[in-house]
């Protein structure tokens, strides 16, 4: 009696966005384990996942389902209480501390560089490619790259300061292509030590080190995927330290994924499985946090060109799954894949973007022209 009740509820908000339990279309679930409705009604988009992780339900095509669910604003009408403890624990704790950022992505970067080699493109880019005339991944991501290298201007001789370098892959495009002194910085051992050898030979330096212990200025700064690790108490910090290392006639570019809600913690899935302790910026969280350090010149969203990205990545990650699965198991599989479905369907509602900001000191002399 008591589960009946619990599926009629879940039917019902399923309804709301024309999905059907064990229906017969892609974006339809199938119900293995009756104790999904009362785990996903208590526990929200953790259970959810959880729930999946551990084979209790299934879908073609998850992507779709998640994007139907936020269309319909599904989400907002299940709030369950331990996501209102982590909203207590996030306003009250600076949860991306020095020491926590360096566990928190161990915990994601550092699980494998096998496992991005097989996912991502050449240059091992870990964030939106830019599909504007582009027909494949890498050809995508060269075309993102030069888009932020044209976007900053760069010539020969220049020093740039890339924060979050990741596998050094934006850093060797930039010495390679534009002739330009690189210093990356990340929290990654594993990142770090890839980069150094990926771009062995370039006038590239690889730090191991947090963004708060950054010394010297440099003509222009780039941060791509990085200050979504940064959290909303830390937004000010980050934009004084890359105002204090940048020239008075130099530019900053920061391509971050934003969300459309000022928000204090993330997703609780994401937050325990992928991305400990991570929040997306809203527009009103990076504004305030320039303000008074920056002058705005030039604010991109190609958003939809993640759902792209996302969907090859799995893609990949699946067609390599025989290269992979002696290291990971079953579950890792099932939540990798909806952790990169998953996220695709929240671009596809359009529930959160990719933004690219360009920024500089004092405003540039007779005002900034954006390439595209």
């Amino acid at each position: 009696m008591i589960s009946t009740k619990f599926r009629k509820k879940v039917e019902h908000l399923l309804s709301l966005a024309d999905v059907r339990i064990n229906g017969d279309r892609p974006w339809d679930i199938q119900v293995y384990n009756e104790k999904l409705y009362p785990r996903a009604l208590a526990q929200g988009s953790l259970g959810l996942g959880e729930a999946y992780m551990d084979g209790w339900w299934d879908c073609d095509k998850i992507d779709e389902f998640i994007c139907r669910l936020l269309k319909a604003n599904i989400d907002e009408k299940v709030n369950p209480r331990m996501e209102s403890l982590s909203y207590i624990k996030a306003r009250i704790f600076n949860l991306q501390k020095p020491a926590s950022c360096f566990m928190d992505c161990q915990h994601h970067y550092d699980i494998g560089n096998d496992l991005y080699k097989f996912m991502l493109d050449k240059f091992r880019i870990y964030s939106c490619a830019y599909w504007k005339n582009a027909s494949s991944l890498d050809e995508a991501q060269e075309n993102k790259l030069d888009l932020v290298s044209r976007k900053m201007f760069l010539k020969p001789g220049m020093r740039v300061l890339d924060i979050g370098c990741g596998w050094g892959g934006t850093a060797k495009f930039m010495a390679e292509n534009y002739g330009v002194e690189v210093v990356g910085v990340t929290v990654s051992e594993k990142q770090a030590g890839f980069a150094e050898k990926f771009c062995e030979g370039l006038p590239v330096t690889i730090r191991l080190e947090d963004y708060r212990s950054i010394k010297g200025v440099f003509d222009r700064i780039v941060s791509i995927g990085m200050i979504e690790h940064v959290g909303y108490k830390n937004y000010k910090t980050f934009m004084t330290v890359a105002r204090k290392s940048l020239k008075d006639d130099g530019l900053f570019l920061l391509h971050t994924i934003g969300g459309n809600h000022s928000l204090k913690k993330t997703d609780p899935w994401i937050s325990r499985y992928i991305f400990p302790n991570s929040l997306l910026p809203s527009a009103k969280q990076l504004t305030a946090a320039i303000e008074d350090l920056f002058v705005l010149e030039d604010w991109q969203n190609f958003g939809p060109d993640y759902d792209k990205t996302l969907m090859l990545w799995f893609q990949n990650f699946h067609n390599n799954w025989h290269h992979l699965k002696d290291k990971y198991d079953e579950r890792f599989y099932r939540m990798w894949k909806y952790y990169l479905l998953s996220c695709a369907g929240t671009f596809r509602a359009r529930e959160n973007q990719v933004w690219q900001i360009v920024l500089s000191p004092n405003g540039t002399p007779g005002g900034y022209i954006a390439p595209r």
